[in-house]
């Protein structure tokens, strides 16, 4: 029998084991059910505690970190308990037919063994909330004060960028640009208010506006009011100590710091700022100001700016201002206020300004007289000379010199939207002596480029790019506001006189003009006077555009101070005033795109002439000797795109006697002109713009470093360009074998050129921006890769990534650019027409999608026979391409060789 007892306790153990899991199946329904009950009770206690805390936290309270953790292990109890309940609802469902037990037994032990855990658990989770006396407590200051807004309109866009670079952990600091009255101080108030909601987990918001002067002493100020740094540890305390306060306070706090109306860097941690790239608590600073410059000091690694309203958006918010009585006051007034809203070009300060002062307007009579002052006499508007006009003008008081406000008040002589091209700009200002002097006319185009990158990192002046130039705009209220500053506040209207599209000028206005320091005409002209006008004050002089075909007699006579004379583009001028021969204080003058055929011979009086430009001149005839020669101040000479009718070499010549000449455009029509260029050291290294037209027989382009623009058009026998370099006094003609050396070439035209296999030389044109190729039969490649020397080249070459525009039209044999593909990470616009052979776009797919590519023209049939690497390039691409008539249409007719010399003058290429 002793056998009997270890079986049986055995067999007792193994009943007790299973009776225990049969338990478990048994139960498991009711004790789903009791997880069930339990956690909805839990659910209906947490949406209680969940409206307390929503309430204090409306009272700008905080909640305590107790109940916000148990506000999160519910929620994280309530995903765990969903997922229990559907497993064990799988499990009751499929028990053996007419059983209690499981087809899973395994499974459902242990879920039934887990159940009543879980049931402990959510009631345990249940009484903590009897624990809680305060859900939240009140917080040492106000986490964020409201600040009174209006109704927006716009913003939206921006808004959404700075808060998701808020919720960003990787961004510390975020600056905000743009110009004067635009709305980032309404944007940066926006941020604020909606911290007011509970959807962040920051401690503090923190505003304070800096202005100018910018003082370190104010913003602790500021900061110590915010913090509540108590009296016994700031008074008599040095900036240092200061500092150190306020970073012992910020360093515990997950802070959000916005900081308005900055003018100058600030440096933060002198402050007291913690630096926020190793602050722990992830804290943001976030600053508007009017310059992008302070946006790149102050380190921000993200900058946004903020620009004018859309159309849609100005007229609501110019609707706005204006009210709906005024509005419905008249059937004719909401047109009228189109035209009124228009002028504000989307600057959301000018609507609501100008909408406040036209809300009292009832008759469209009325609207139509504001009108016109708004346009002709805009300081004279209600608001804009007391209101709108000194605020705007804060960014031209903050320039750091008088130069830089001359320069830019000279550009509001230009019409409204007007572009300016920015050579022509620099030239006008190194003629008016705007810019400080320099041995050479390429050190003051240094210098104006630094200063028109200036004028826009402050939102002075905007760039933008038309038909393949850049060029420079000013807005329309930013242009009224320098008007009103030229004119000393308003106080000598006529000081900068500016008449665009006025017709014909009267005599009697004219009479007005003597106190007048700066007059340009655009598209108008001036009647006959009976006597010579009188401008005793006028330094320039600007007269542009197609109405005026002469002036009247004498007009030049009594401008004895005149410095700047600019004539272009009058293509009905044929004759030039014999007096502007003694206007001997002129420095600089313009006759490009004129039809005038002679100069007279009195400019040669203009001694202390220092730029003379004659572009696009079709009709000059030879220059009058001797001219130019005597011309001893002369610095700049432009005859760029004018088929030259005299002797190229004379003119060469005589351009080489000029002591001080620094900087030439030529337009050369012959071979041995060209080589006349080619073998003068000093002219071809102060040779910027070269235009080679119907050299026949040149093979071989010899080119300087400083070369910025080349034109080569009919030359037939043309083939390569080599490079001209001087070491040690002696002059070589070949290229580099290693780096760039046509650093400063950023234009090539290149037609017509029947011999021309390749132009492989432009891998030594690092800043290449236009490139255009047309009717050059023989072009198979643009870069032939075994003859580039590539590997001798810095090995993080990257051919053409500065080029914007590439034009290709009508090259037969034209395979493609490069066989190796390139980013081209610069360009927004290639055309392709008549180049049949070119089967695939050079771009490198795998670099990604140019962001600034615009448009891609071509003809549909060679678009539709493209071959693409993958489905996804042409689809990206598709969307940006623009179909165009056959290159045909662009073809040139044939013209023999022996004929061109005849009739070269009806051919134009610019």
């Amino acid at each position: 029998m002793d056998f009997v007892t270890p079986v049986m306790d055995v067999a007792a153990r193994l009943w007790a084991c299973t009776a225990k899991r049969v338990t478990y199946f048994r139960r498991l329904s009711r004790n789903l059910k009791i997880l069930r009950t339990a956690m909805d009770e839990l659910k209906g206690v947490y949406e209680d505690v969940r409206e307390r805390v929503e309430c204090e936290e409306k009272l700008q309270k905080k909640r305590t970190r107790s109940v916000e953790n148990w506000i999160r292990s519910v929620e994280a109890m309530e995903r765990e308990v969903e997922q229990i309940l559907e497993e064990g609802n799988e499990e009751v469902q499929n028990k053996c037919s007419g059983t209690c037990f499981p087809r899973d037994p395994c499974g459902s032990y242990n879920l039934g063994k887990a159940l009543p855990r879980k049931i402990r658990a959510v009631v345990a989770l249940r009484s903590k909330v009897d624990h809680f006396q305060d859900v939240a407590v009140p917080l040492p200051n106000l986490l964020v004060i409201e600040r009174p807004l209006e109704k927006i309109v716009g913003l939206d866009s921006p808004f959404l960028e700075v808060w998701r670079l808020l919720r960003n952990e990787q961004v510390g600091t975020i600056g905000i640009y743009g110009m004067g009255g635009v709305g980032k101080t309404t944007l940066l108030k926006k941020v604020n208010n909606n911290f007011l909601k509970p959807s962040h987990d920051f401690d503090i918001v923190i505003w304070i506006v800096v202005s100018k002067p910018t003082t370190l002493e104010r913003v602790q100020e500021a900061l110590r009011n915010k913090l509540e740094i108590p009296d016994g540890r700031w008074k008599n305390r040095s900036e240092d100590e200061k500092a150190a306060e306020i970073f012992s306070v910020l360093k515990t706090k997950k802070f959000v710091l916005l900081l308005d109306d900055i003018w100058e860097p600030l440096d933060l941690l002198k402050v007291g700022i913690p630096l926020l790239s190793t602050h722990r608590n992830k804290s943001k600073v976030v600053f508007t100001t009017r310059s992008a410059d302070v946006c790149r000091d102050m380190e921000a690694q993200k900058s946004i700016k903020v620009e004018c309203l859309a159309w849609e958006e100005s007229l609501t918010l110019f609707w706005t201002k204006v009210g709906e009585n005024a509005l419905n006051s008249h059937p004719d007034i909401p047109k009228l206020s189109e035209i009124v809203a228009r002028e504000c070009k989307g600057l959301p300060l000018a609507l609501i300004i100008v909408g406040r002062a036209m809300a009292g307007a009832r008759t469209p009579q009325d609207w139509e007289k504001k009108i016109q002052m708004l346009k002709n006499y805009p300081a004279k508007f209600p608001g804009m000379g007391d209101s709108l006009f000194p605020v705007l003008a804060f960014s031209y008081d903050s320039l750091p010199d008088e130069a830089i406000k001359s320069c830019f008040l000279y550009c509001s002589l230009f019409p409204e939207d007007y572009e300016i091209s920015p050579r022509h700009l620099i030239e006008l200002w190194i003629g008016e002596g705007l810019l400080e002097e320099y041995d050479s006319i390429q050190e003051e185009r240094n210098q104006g480029e630094e200063i028109i990158e200036r004028l826009k990192d402050v939102c002075l002046l905007e760039s933008g790019r038309s038909q393949k130039q850049e060029y420079l705009k000013m807005h329309d209220v930013i242009r009224d506001m320098a008007l009103w500053l030229a004119s000393e506040h308003g106080k000598k209207e006529n000081k900068f006189l500016v008449k665009d599209q006025v017709g014909l000028i009267r005599a009697h206005e004219v009479k007005k003009w003597n106190e007048a320091q700066r007059i340009t005409l655009w598209e108008s002209r001036i009647e006959e006077l009976r006597e010579p006008p009188c401008f005793p004050n006028v330094e320039t002089f600007f007269a542009s555009g197609k109405c005026m075909k002469s002036f009247p007699s004498g007009f030049f006579v009594y401008m004895h101070v005149l410095r700047v004379l600019d004539l272009s583009n009058n293509y009905e001028l044929v004759e030039l005033p014999v007096e502007i021969g003694n206007l001997v204080t002129l420095r600089y003058l313009n006759l490009s795109k004129t039809s005038v055929e002679n100069l007279p011979v009195e400019l040669k009086n203009l001694k202390i002439l220092k730029c003379l430009i004659l572009d696009n001149m079709n009709s000059l005839q030879p220059l009058p000797s001797p001219m130019l020669s005597v011309l001893s101040s002369l610095q700049l000479f432009s005859m760029f795109n004018s088929p030259y009718k005299g002797d190229h070499r004379t003119l060469l010549e005589d351009l080489e006697q000029l002591e001080y000449i620094n900087d030439l455009s030529l337009d050369l029509t012959t071979v041995s002109s060209a080589q006349a260029l080619f073998n003068s050291h000093k002219l071809q290294s102060f040779t910027r713009r070269l235009r080679l037209f119907n050299c026949k027989c040149l093979n071989l382009v010899r080119l300087s470093p400083y070369i910025e623009m080349l034109h080569i058009s009919f030359c037939h026998a043309f083939k390569d360009v080599q490079i001209s370099l001087e070491m040690g006094g002696l002059q070589y003609s070949k290229f580099p074998r290693q780096g760039y050396c046509l650093y400063n070439l950023c234009h090539v035209y290149v037609s017509w050129c029947s011999k021309l296999l390749n132009l492989t030389w432009l891998i030594h044109a690092p800043n290449l921006k236009f490139l255009s190729i047309d009717d050059c039969g023989s072009l198979e490649e643009v870069v032939e890769v075994e003859k580039s020397q590539f590997s001798l080249i810095d090995p993080n070459f990257s051919l053409f990534s500065r080029l914007i525009s590439l034009t290709l039209i009508n090259l037969p044999k034209l395979r493609g650019i490069c066989r190796w593909n390139q980013s081209f990470p610069s360009l927004r616009e290639i055309t392709v027409l008549g180049c049949p052979r070119i089967k695939k776009l050079p771009f490198d797919f795998n670099t990604g999608m140019n962001k600034n590519l615009e448009k891609i023209i071509g003809e549909q049939e060679w678009w539709d026979g493209l071959e693409w690497e993958d489905k996804d390039s042409m689809f990206n691409l598709t969307p940006y391409f623009r179909t165009t008539q056959s290159s045909k249409r662009l073809e040139f007719p044939f013209v023999p060789l022996q004929m061109i010399d005849r009739f070269q003058d009806s051919f134009k290429f610019l």
